[in-house]
């Protein structure tokens, strides 16, 4: 797979910068279905029922991180989602409380950390992340509270990852096919070795699932998600 990364970067930058204002067209050769109501009811039933089906699981996970430290349950961060319009993506919280002030602390006092998280977003092994949070992290079930991500609108069971807006330069030419759907709990990357992958592996799975995206796919995705995370690949 190739990305193409010929965009004027400062360009590309003041796109993500004003994303909250100024929505982003939709190639003409991706297909409407994306968005449309078959997938948006699909989401809407499988989500509903998870809900139903996992809501003595969200208790207790819900009871352990507050007996952990007392902190939050509940972690949100600003992704961008579908045409370039900002969401709360929610997740159970997994770190300290203090994360984002000590996560800095770490990157400055280590080079070898700071390029591993310029690199790639994240660190294979974070220091901020509880006991528990490896295990909610481990098992995927960190990502449950997007659920109601789903029912709200901002994402899909099937999607691209939801990305934050200042991963959006890297996406190149592909910001158009990321925005063109919403951001998925599972999708193409997590089926096809997730965080083992590089970030320009990543981008390209994004894009190919929008430009090819279908019904079909999304069920034979949503199959292959199961083993992943039984399995626990690429979690970390």
């Amino acid at each position: 797979m190739t990305l193409a990364f010929d965009l004027d970067q400062s360009a590309l930058e003041e796109i993500a910068a004003r994303q909250s204002a100024v929505g982003l067209p939709r190639p003409s050769e991706v297909s409407t279905g994306i968005i449309a109501w078959p997938k948006r009811l699909f989401d809407l039933s499988v989500a509903l029922a998870a809900l139903i089906f996992l809501a003595p699981l969200f208790l207790a996970i819900s009871l352990m991180i507050k007996l952990s430290d007392g902190g939050p349950i509940f972690y949100r961060h600003t992704r961008c989602g579908l045409g370039g319009k900002p969401f709360a993506c929610l997740k159970f919280r997994t770190m300290r409380t203090n994360a984002d002030k000590y996560l800095q602390q770490m990157l400055n006092q280590s080079p070898t950390l700071a390029e591993e998280w310029a690199h790639h977003q994240k660190l294979k092994q974070d220091p901020r992340i509880t006991r528990f949070g490896q295990l909610l992290r481990k098992t995927s079930l960190d990502e449950l509270p997007q659920i109601f991500n789903i029912l709200m609108g901002d994402m899909s069971i099937i999607g691209p990852r939801p990305v934050t807006f200042e991963e959006l330069p890297r996406y190149g030419r592909n910001l158009l096919y990321y925005s063109a759907a919403r951001p998925g709990i599972t999708g193409l990357w997590q089926v096809s070795g997730r965080n083992d992958t590089s970030y320009e592996e990543r981008v390209a799975f994004d894009a190919d699932y929008v430009k090819n995206w279908s019904m079909k796919m999304d069920l034979v995705i949503l199959l292959r998600t199961i083993p992943v995370i039984l399995l626990a690949k690429g979690a970390y």
